[in-house]
């Protein structure tokens, strides 16, 4: 499959036959990231992940598309959209648009302990790409392409690199770096490769700018 950087921490999947899989098209990636989509993936309700209007505009694009996505997001479009919203959970598998697909985790990372928890789950693909949404999840399985949140109100470096170790992806691809600026991207991207700690020996760091393609 090829993968697509979209803005922050939406990407895009297509197979060789063409169908397109798009995970989080949130409202700081691109107004059109969702369009065109055979299947959608929704980690959680987050804005910078969930924008119900251009999901909403996805869906009515494309009669044959669908959405799989946890519970709190799924009731806001299930009335509208019967028997093409699909509610999951961990420890979920399922096919969308040819995709292979299971689900690991259940609840958002930790952003002060004065605001409640959301749910949160991670999508692993064709058993090649992983997407954790907004959580250190770790899968049940080896990830040969991690999606790597760089920066967040709830994550902070060190956490990022010993995340990244503990997958131990043959590659991590940056995701969630929609607040950055080119200095800070900079500082990440220096800090993630040879020049800093690194990633440890297994793990490779990349990252892709929107509109950015690598083949998996």
């Amino acid at each position: 499959m090829r993968l697509t950087k979209k803005g922050h921490s939406c990407v895009l999947l297509t197979r060789d036959d063409g169908r397109v899989l798009v995970i989080d098209p949130g409202g700081f990636s691109e107004a059109d990231a969702a369009l065109g989509a055979d299947a959608i993936l929704v980690t959680h309700e987050h804005p910078d992940h969930f924008d119900e209007g251009r999901l909403r505009a996805a869906l009515e694009a494309a009669p044959g598309a669908e959405l799989w996505t946890l519970r709190s997001v799924a009731d806001q479009l299930s009335a509208a959209f019967p028997g093409r919203v699909h509610t999951v959970g961990h420890g979920d598998g399922f096919t969308a648009a040819g995709f292979g697909v299971e689900v690991y985790g259940e609840l958002h990372a930790v952003i002060h302990p004065d605001l409640p928890r959301i749910t949160n789950i991670g999508f692993l693909v064709d058993g090649e790409v992983f997407h954790p949404g907004d959580a250190f999840t770790v899968p049940e399985r080896p990830v040969h392409t991690l999606l790597l949140p760089l920066h967040a109100p709830w994550n902070k470096f060190s956490e990022v690199v010993d995340y990244a170790r503990e997958v131990g992806a043959e590659r991590a691809l940056a995701v969630h770096d929609g607040l950055l600026n080119d200095t800070g991207l900079g500082v990440y991207g220096r800090n993630l490769g040879p020049q800093g700690p690194g990633l440890g020996e297994a793990t490779g760091y990349t990252r892709l700018a929107p509109g950015d393609s690598t083949t998996l």
